[in-house]
């Protein structure tokens, strides 16, 4: 079961927005706390990528190696952490034709152990990780915009 969801229905193709959206590199460029992102290994629909990322609220980067399995005939993804920072971080997109367009959904799972975090911090990653899927998606709306 996820921890968070998020949805949202982009005015494009879902070919378009699943090209979008496959193309992880670009993240940076329309999400604050992700500072870069290097795709390590390609192999068919199989990336690996090396995340950076900010986590100002706790004054701190986090880092870390993710699998991404991504599904042309179905338009999904499945996603996992290898290595890093998170204790778990996995999850998954669908892109899903509906009337004039794509409904995105994304669920992410996730532990994040900071030493000495209470119910409060663990109450706010909750929300920082659910601001960020919906950047994200936000983010993909924008680039399909952009791109007409």
């Amino acid at each position: 079961m996820p921890d968070v969801t998020a949805e949202i229905q982009i005015g494009a193709h879902p070919d378009k927005v699943y090209r979008l959206a496959k193309d992880i590199e670009r993240f940076p460029e329309f999400l604050p706390n992700v500072q870069k992102v290097t795709i390590t290994a390609r192999d068919g629909n199989r990336l690996v990528s090396e995340w950076h990322g900010l986590v100002p609220e706790f004054k701190r980067t986090i880092k870390w190696t993710e699998e991404d399995l991504w599904d042309d005939a179905a338009r999904c993804c499945r996603f996992r952490l290898l290595t890093g920072d998170w204790d778990r971080y996995d999850g998954f997109w669908s892109f899903e034709a509906v009337d004039g367009g794509t409904r995105v959904r994304l669920e992410i799972g996730y532990d994040y152990n900071v030493p000495l975090v209470g119910p409060l911090i663990k109450q706010l990653l909750r929300k920082l990780v659910q601001r960020n899927a919906e950047e994200t998606l936000a983010g993909l709306k924008q680039q399909a915009a952009q791109e007409g």
